[in-house]
């Protein structure tokens, strides 16, 4: 299960990210994750679950943004969202290119300096 290591990964950056902004509690973390990668989201929820607890991450939502493979002919310009990845153009034999699902990347992410904002 790659989504362990994936999660640690997101952690490490965001927490590196936050130390240098000041920032010591995160609220939500958006990630984007392309099917290509082969990460399930069930599995990332999971571990970002069991591995928040006692970190700057415990209480915070992880959103994941899931984008599909989509590839695009460079010689007829015939666009498929096939199930699996297939090199070759079902219009003309020629090879396609991938134009999303590929993707794996924090666009963003929300925290707080942990202070009482409430004013009391």
């Amino acid at each position: 299960m790659h989504e362990v290591g994936l999660i640690c990964s997101l952690m490490d950056q965001v927490t590196e990210s936050a130390a240098q902004n000041g920032i010591t509690r995160i609220l939500s973390v958006k990630l984007v994750v392309g099917k290509l990668t082969l990460a399930q989201p069930d599995f990332l929820h999971f571990a970002f679950a069991n591995l928040s607890p006692g970190t700057i991450f415990e209480g915070a939502r992880l959103e994941i943004e899931e984008r599909p493979l989509v590839l695009r002919c460079a010689a007829c310009g015939t666009e498929t969202r096939p199930e699996y990845l297939d090199y070759f153009c079902p219009a003309c034999g020629e090879r396609m290119e991938i134009i999303s699902g590929d993707e794996l990347f924090i666009e963003y992410y929300e925290g707080d300096n942990g202070e009482d904002r409430s004013g009391g």
